[in-house]
């Protein structure tokens, strides 16, 4: 099996890409630089090629720069281990090719919100497992803009 697509819960979703969020792996860049670098200018100039390098599926090459400046600092080990560990989940050029798009988990947490905790969330709700995923198809099909086929399948029920 091809690593850069790993299946994420292989129990649960078994065709599922896991896809490492590119907002927190460059956090995890970031703090390793403010710790590493002490010039504003050089910690800028460095993360910005690393983040390149991450968006152009280079991780390998990021964690040996990492251990370019610095293989010894608890910092540094753990940047590295989180990296390689995580390196199947980080092919982001690979991600962009395939047309996944979103390599960052925002948009995602962002319809978690709007989407199922606002409708399913309220108080004294109660939800059975069908009849949750029942509202759910119905609400991503109305925050879709896609009522009417609601609509017409009720009328051609009717």
């Amino acid at each position: 099996m091809d690593r850069t697509c790993l299946p994420a819960g292989r129990d649960a979703f078994p065709e599922a890409i896991s896809i490492l969020d590119y907002y927190h792996v460059c956090e995890h860049l970031h703090q390793f630089a403010n710790i590493t670098f002490s010039e504003e200018a050089a910690r800028k100039k460095w993360v910005t090629k690393q983040k390149e390098l991450l968006l152009d599926g280079k991780v390998k090459k990021v964690i040996a720069n990492i251990q370019k400046q610095d293989k010894e600092s608890e910092a540094a080990i753990e940047l590295i281990n989180y990296y390689t560990s995580n390196e199947y989940r980080m092919d982001y050029k690979t991600y962009k090719k395939i047309g996944a798009g979103i390599i960052g988990s925002g948009a995602i947490e962002s319809a978690h919100r709007t989407v199922v905790q606002k409708r399913m969330k309220q108080s004294g709700q109660r939800w059975t497992n069908t009849g949750a995923q029942n509202m759910l198809n119905l609400r991503v099909l109305q925050m879709n803009g896609q009522w009417s086929k609601v609509v017409m399948m009720i009328k051609k029920a009717a």
